[in-house]
């Protein structure tokens, strides 16, 4: 392509000795330059791309993009935003493909990656071939991939929806996280739809203070949501319906179970074998039959409901769709060995979330409830203790150990931890380190018509311990100890 092309897309740009360019790829990391490609030096978090520009120069890069003065001798664009710039120059790059796709786009701190899995398969479900981003998989078409992070990098994201294009898609889902909005990663992108689930607390080391996790989960309803896009809200969080409130000229769809939501949810029944309700919405009333569990996968439906309606899927695809829909991995997933007691492994690692889920699985009414989590090195540390006091409250046992303590001591994490247990139900607590041995604590301890939560990893095939990721996954090594257990047992 043309870098003058490129350059012309650039607002502002000062441009040294880049006239008549060709460039074939564009980089943000040093690492992935071929010959020939524009690199765009980002000032990132940990580092600065503007310190890889030699680098990324002796690997065949032909031209830079920064926010920094030229430098003598290079092909050189000064822009005022390099993130912004990445975006719209990759975009421009791959054929726009975003423009060719109908995108729906799910923020909140918890039930975004149900909530995307919903509305992946009730797409699907309504004919459609559709690509799908997230935190546990990326999805295009048949085609599954392991997801690098929840929302790519504006490059790799427009590179993604390039095959999304390519192999038919004619739609996108997409989990985007608020770093993902601060950081510019879906910058120019068009929503139809977006979802709101809620907001907790959670990456405050990186926001700072809620009013501006809020500032930026609002970013994908103030400037990503398309011309006549819906935006689909969660009118039972407070949050929401501050954003709700707040969106006078777009179209708003709240969801919930207060008597004002839009799409609202009447007649609840909760078990333990799944959950029934009622849906009332301006389109029409429906019945729904999920194998899901729990208060907040009622929102959760709700908010793909939403999504879907307003994206135009009839009423009977999602009482179909909902009625098979088992779950997503990671998320209430439950581990079965043939054991007298339950094991459910779950992602939660806010304070809310494991609240939601204690609470999810408390109102089963098991025997005991025994609970294993830890909480993330090198993250919000203030959520820590309030995360020890939700499971001492919630829980007849807990089990403090490791998730990824990074480069943090576990033990440090531990103590902070428990610096917000009381004596809990049943005044029962142990700090493990060993995430292994935890799990197999709380197994040994369990007994029929007990319920053992493993909380705050889920999905997750690994456990980043200092600079080594190391293979983990809290659902194999439940499953590979209770069948030692059995053995034990027949002996």
């Amino acid at each position: 392509m043309k870098l003058d092309t490129l350059i012309a897309r650039l607002p502002g740009a000062v441009v040294q000795d880049a006239a008549g360019l060709n460039v074939t790829a564009i980089a943000h990391d040093s690492r992935a330059v071929h010959p020939g490609a524009l690199f765009v030096a980002i000032p990132g978090l940990k580092e600065d791309g503007n310190t890889y520009v030699d680098a990324a120069r002796k690997k065949g890069a032909v031209a830079f993009v920064s926010e920094q003065p030229a430098r003598p001798g290079l092909a050189w664009i000064q822009v005022g935003d390099a993130r912004a710039a990445l975006a719209t120059a990759a975009a421009l790059f791959y054929g726009e493909p975003a423009a060719k796709l109908t995108l729906a786009g799910i923020t909140g701190t918890n039930g975004k990656t149900t909530t995307a899995f919903l509305v992946d398969a009730l797409l699907r479900a309504a004919g459609h071939t559709v690509g799908l981003l997230g935190t546990v998989k990326y999805r295009i078409g048949d085609r599954e991939t392991e997801a690098v992070r929840t929302t790519p990098e504006s490059n790799d994201l427009q590179a993604l929806f390039r095959e999304m294009v390519d192999a038919g898609c004619t739609h996108g889902v997409l989990e985007v996280s608020s770093h993902s909005l601060v950081l510019k990663r879906v910058h120019g992108c068009a929503f139809q739809a977006a979802v709101f689930t809620n907001l907790t607390r959670d990456h405050l080391d990186f926001h700072g203070d809620m009013d501006a996790y809020f500032a930026a989960k609002r970013i994908l309803f103030d400037a990503l949501l398309a011309p006549g896009g819906t935006a689909v809200i969660n009118a039972d969080d407070d949050w929401g319906r501050t954003l709700a409130q707040s969106l006078p000229g777009a179209r708003v769809v709240t969801f919930g179970l207060k008597p004002d939501a839009s799409v609202r949810a009447v007649d609840l029944d909760l078990s333990l074998q799944g959950t029934r309700f009622r849906v009332k919405a301006a389109s029409g009333d429906f019945d729904v039959q999920s194998p899901l569990l729990g208060l907040f996968n009622v929102r959760n439906m709700l908010g793909a409901i939403g999504a879907a309606l307003a994206l135009g899927v009839e009423a009977v695809t999602i009482q179909g769709v909902l009625s098979g829909f088992d779950g997503v991995p990671g998320r209430l997933e439950r581990v079965d060995a043939g054991q007298g007691f339950t094991v459910i492994v779950d992602y939660a690692h806010t304070d809310d979330a494991l609240k939601n889920l204690l609470e999810t699985v408390r109102g089963l009414q098991p025997r005991r409830l025994i609970t294993v989590f830890g909480c993330g090195g090198d993250r919000d540390r203030s959520k820590r203790p309030l995360m020890g006091a939700v499971a001492s409250r919630l829980s007849d046992v807990v089990i403090v150990t490791s998730d990824n303590p990074r480069s943090e001591p576990p033990e440090a994490i531990l103590d902070e931890v428990q610096r917000g247990m009381g004596g809990g139900r049943g005044g029962v607590r142990h700090a493990i380190v060993d995430r292994r041995d935890a799990i197999a604590k709380a197994l040994e301890l369990a007994e029929d018509g007990d319920a053992v939560v493993i909380a705050g990893k889920g999905h997750e095939t690994y456990q980043q311990i200092r600079d080594k990721q190391l293979p983990f996954d809290d659902r194999q090594v439940a499953r590979e100890l209770l069948a030692r257990r059995r053995g034990k047992e027949r002996v």
